[in-house]
Parts: structure tokens; sequence; C-alpha cells
């Protein structure tokens, strides 16, 4: 007799193909990067104010945390922007292969590293 309970799975013990991960951090990419508009537009909204609050706004913006959580927020697009691409690409049949999508991966990963660097010399110098 077959046991019908439900089988545990230990999820950290699931070794995931790089294609597989790429994929999913652009999922969890997108969940942060709405987290992230939402800090955005309270930046925004804040904008609005007087002359004086704008003036604050400025300031508070050149500290680190905020340098950071910008910059946190701009690596998450970039990275969201270019495994995007991938997925479109894929869904047009452009490689689709198992060595195609190893390469597209590692691909991902580098450019968006690339990107990160970049917006990280852009925010602090």
């Amino acid at each position: 007799m077959k046991d019908a309970r439900p089988v545990f799975l230990d999820l950290l013990a699931i070794r995931l193909p790089l294609p597989a991960a790429v994929s999913i951090l652009h999922r969890v990419s997108g969940v942060l990067l709405f987290l992230a508009s939402l800090y955005l537009l309270i930046l925004l909204a804040s904008s609005f104010g007087n002359e004086t609050e704008f003036d604050q706004l400025k300031w508070d913006l050149g500290s680190p945390i905020h340098s950071t959580i910008l910059w946190a927020t701009l690596s998450l697009l970039s990275y969201h922007f270019v495994a995007g691409v991938r997925h479109l690409l894929m869904d047009l049949h452009i490689g689709e292969s198992l060595k195609a999508g190893r390469i597209g991966s590692v691909l991902v990963l580098i450019v968006s590293l690339v990107l990160s660097v970049l917006c990280g010399v852009w925010i602090w110098l």
C-alpha cells in the first residue's frame, strides 16, 4: 500500500540549474522593485512640498543610507531589465536550448553586475 502522506522536501538541498536560479531571481527582483517603488513614491511626494522641504530632501538623499537604497533599487532594476530581455528572447524562441540557456544566464549575471557597478559609480562619485 502506497503512503498518501505529503513528502517533506528540503528546498535547501535541491540544487537548481543556473537558468532556473536566474528565473527565480527575476521574480524576486520584481517583488523587491514593487516594494522599492513605494519608497521612491514617498521620496517623490516629499519633494512636492515647499522649497525648504525640497532642500531638506536633497540633503537627506546625500546620506549613505539613502544612497545605498537608491543603488540597490537601480541594481534591482538593471537585473530585472536584463533578465526580462532574456525572457522576451526566449519567448521568441531565441536561446531555448540547454547550452544557450546556460550562456544566457551567465550573460544576465555578468551584464547586471557591470550595470550595478556603473550605478554605484554614478551615485557615489
